[in-house]
């Protein structure tokens, strides 16, 4: 049903004397409207020979329209059953193509009209670019030549998106292997008509689980249906001139990934019984293995339905997991499977092995390595080298091993050990290259590997790049940069004998741009591309990272903004302050007190942060660090609201020590955790005079499986879930909280619910609270017409609670 007025319903404490307001959406003051109404700069895509970039352009927002679509909510899918793709993605509305050599962008010729484009995937030659298409009816499969920079139609608007990505390349680039809906696919059944023909069952068998507050399952047998309905497709391989065949019948596929010499087609399918408590990713799968003509060679997993899964962050199912094709052999697949059935609670000496099982699957799998902790990830080189990753969240430690696939009995070295919150060793990421099946693999130069990393340090952000011989596990340092008015990330290494490099460089005020930096030539830099600054209003806001303790030692940051024009030496006027932040848990101090911020950011104002109130005068310290420590066997929640309140602290002392804030006009916000945040630090201190909630989940009794970092369920700590809930602790909560919330949250536990229970309870105690409920936004915001009206709510929030 389409939405026909433009009316927003408030219920709360409002600006006027009545409980609830009819407006129509307000815009926000011209300061903020100038930083929120911004043309967005495109995206870049590159072929990795970095011959070409496809640029691809979007609107800054979504419409509320383009929300108020059909749509079903199914086995934790959302999910527009008239186009049959997610209701959730947001679109490309225009491509263009330019030679990285050259200047000049190419508008690409043959595009639809009013382009919905999405799924976009370089061939295996990288000349061409598949792509699809949204119309009113379905999903269409289109085609970019790149050289040509034309677009040509594949399908008709017949193409199931429903699962992700509906297609994937043949290995020879010369046809796609294409979900399609079934020709005669069954209608839907519609819920409120259809009459049950039973009761809802759900049976218990008395085994211990822990499942987390998911969001939009299936209910029903009604859903049920609907569910099949709605992933089932056809197979089909379709050419690049169009010519279309039957390559599987209908199933319920969710995976289709071709081996890296294009030999075998591995094929994943959704079987039966389906669930009702936990989303489609652990209903049963099937995975079978066929050859190019679609015979089957062999079923090399099935999954059982996977309601029942041990309690912690590093336990996993039984069984194979991660099954993946090695990316360095023609047709040889890898997987995982739990040493210790999966329970991290287990004493056992490894915790998982990976094992190889090469194509045709005549012989047996081989076990290549056990790993002492949870594997975590592996990079693939040759023959001889292969980089494996294990961690283990409760210690947070990871580790790299150096390993000989062709020698499991070699044991494995291990290169870095570390925990893997400490951000100042972080050793950085293995450079990979495409080899000659197209897989990325690890690049190695005569017995050196390339590690790139982010080079956090005490003294700031210095990105580097190092040679890591994998003989002599030595690692020497190519380049490291040294800009200190500039931020420089290295994205990958283009040619290794030369020293070029593709990095991005911003500043404050430069937007974020691609250059090739020559690491062996003076560090030369060569721009690609020119975006301009879209926030020229704020060029002249001052912007540091300022650093600071709280009372227990524990360094803290946090980025502080001032407006253009305050006096920053006389300091005579006071400025309001808003802190925006987001709780961090860790599991020591050091880890804890590192700063990952840097100055020289480009300054990117959005709805998420306070930045659009730099321009109305106030003081903004953004994304202040709120770090929750548990050291030990304590857990971090053990201490949660003393570390909060101590960490709000530190960061009002710390400006106010500056000379630059009157203390008692504070306000604090956060989004998510970020305003369950909130609405303890108003429950729980005196600190501030207001703050802004989003998003939030206020009683921890409705996710008692565990919530963020606590694994620990609520019948076994009681009093950490009450006493960190703020519903529980409603009556406290005295100060002026405006609570904002998406009508269509989709987020595990941060049902809408939770702001609208809370925000009865402090109606009921008598608090000054004030709710907004976005019309058919879902955890994050999207649409134009509720961003601006959020940021106006704002505005005239803090300008009555605050400012004035």
């Amino acid at each position: 049903m389409k939405i026909t007025t433009t009316l927003l319903l408030f219920i709360g404490f409002s600006f006027t004397t009545f409980a609830q307001e009819n407006l129509s959406y307000q815009k926000p003051s011209k300061e903020i409207l100038d930083l929120a109404d911004y043309e967005r700069a495109p995206s870049v895509l590159m072929d990795t020979k970095k011959e070409w970039m496809l640029l691809t352009y979007r609107n800054t927002y979504k419409t509320l329209d383009d929300l108020n679509q059909e749509e079903m909510r199914l086995g934790g899918l959302r999910i527009n059953p008239t186009t049959n793709i997610s209701s959730t993605v947001t679109y490309i509305n225009n491509l263009k193509v330019r030679k990285i050599k050259d200047k000049t962008e190419i508008q690409v010729s043959g595009l639809p009209q009013n382009p919905k484009l999405t799924n976009l995937s370089w061939s295996p030659d990288e000349t061409k670019v598949a792509f699809s298409h949204t119309t009113t009816t379905g999903v269409e499969l289109w085609l970019l030549d790149v050289a040509n920079a034309k677009a040509t139609k594949l399908t008709d608007a017949t193409v199931n998106a429903n699962l992700g990505n509906p297609f994937s390349w043949f290995r020879d680039g010369q046809a796609i292997l294409v979900k399609m809906l079934l020709k005669n696919r069954a209608t839907f059944v519609d819920i409120k008509k259809d009459l049950p023909k039973g009761p809802i069952v759900s049976t218990s068998e008395g085994k211990v689980s822990s499942n987390r507050t998911f969001q939009d399952l299936l209910k029903n047998k009604t859903d049920e249906t609907n569910f099949e309905n709605l992933v089932t497709s056809e197979l089909y391989k379709i050419t690049l001139s169009g010519n279309t065949t039957l390559y599987k019948a209908a199933d319920m596929f969710t995976g289709e990934n071709f081996s890296p010499d294009g030999n075998y087609l591995m094929i994943t399918t959704i079987q039966k019984p389906f669930s009702y408590i936990v989303p489609l990713s652990r209903f049963p799968q099937k995975t079978v293995v066929y050859n190019l003509a679609g015979i089957a060679i062999k079923t090399v997993n099935e999954v059982p339905l996977t309601e029942i899964m041990p309690k912690g962050f590093s336990s996993v199912r039984k069984g194979k997991r991660g099954m993946n094709w090695r990316s360095d052999k023609p047709a040889t697949l890898y997987y995982i499977e739990a040493l210790d059935e999966g329970d991290q609670a287990k004493k056992i000496d490894f915790r998982d092995e990976i094992s190889l099982w090469e194509a045709p699957f005549t012989s047996n799998p081989t076990s290549l390595l056990k790993t002492p902790q949870r594997f975590a990830a592996i990079v693939w080189g040759n023959d001889k080298t292969a980089m494996v990753y294990d961690d283990w969240y409760d210690t947070r430690n990871t580790k790299t091993y150096l390993i000989n696939p062709s020698n499991p009995s070699e044991a494995p070295k291990v290169i870095s050990d570390r925990n893997s919150q400490d951000i100042y060793s972080d050793p950085g990421n293995f450079e990979t290259i495409k080899n000659q099946y197209g897989r990325q693999v690890l690049a190695i130069e005569n017995d050196n590997a390339f590690l790139l990393g982010d080079g956090f340090t005490k003294n700031g952000q210095f990105p580097f790049i190092d040679e890591f011989n994998i003989k002599t596990l030595k690692s020497k340092r190519l380049y490291q940069s040294t800009s200190t008015d500039k931020k420089e990330d290295l994205l990958s290494i283009e040619d290794f004998k030369k020293g070029e490099v593709l990095v991005m460089m911003q500043s404050k005020n430069d937007y974020p741009n691609y250059h090739f930096r020559n690491i062996k030539s003076k560090g030369k830099l060569t721009p690609i591309t020119t975006f301009a600054n879209p926030f020229i209003s704020i060029k002249n806001v001052y912007k540091e990272v300022i650093k600071y303790k709280r009372k227990d030692g524990v360094e803290l940051s946090g980025t502080l903004y001032l407006p253009a024009n305050y006096d920053r030496n006389s300091k005579k006027e006071k400025l309001p302050l808003l802190i925006w932040a987001y709780p961090a848990e860790f599991k020591d101090k050091n880890s804890a007190g590192q700063n990952d911020k840097n100055p020289n950011e480009f300054t990117f104002p959005n709805y998420g942060s306070f930045v659009y109130w730099v321009t109305k005068g106030y003081a903004v310290l953004d994304d202040a660090a709120f770090p929750i420590i548990g050291e030990g066997k304590t857990e971090p929640n053990d201490t949660f609201i003393t570390q909060l309140v101590s960490n709000a602290e530190a960061a009002i002392d710390a400006v106010d020590n500056l000379g630059f804030i009157n203390r008692k006009k504070v306000a604090v916000g956060g989004h998510s955790y970020g305003a369950f945040m909130t609405a303890n630090l108003l429950t729980h201190s005196n600190l501030f005079a207001c703050g802004i909630a989003r998003s939030g989940a206020y009683n921890r009794t409705l996710t008692p499986f565990g919530f963020q970092s606590e694994q620990r369920n609520y019948w076994e700590n009681p009093e950490i879930y009450n006493n960190m809930s703020p519903f529980m602790n409603a009556e406290k909560m005295k100060t002026p909280l405006l609570l904002v919330h998406g009508e269509a949250d989709n987020n595990p536990g941060t049902f809408t619910l939770q702001t609208e229970r809370y925000f009865q309870a402090l109606k009921g105690l008598g608090a000054p609270t004030r709710m907004l409920i976005l019309p058919k936004e879902s955890h994050g915001y999207a649409a134009k017409e509720n961003i601006m009206h959020l940021l106006w709510e704002q505005d005239q929030f803090l300008e009555k609670y605050l400012k004035n």
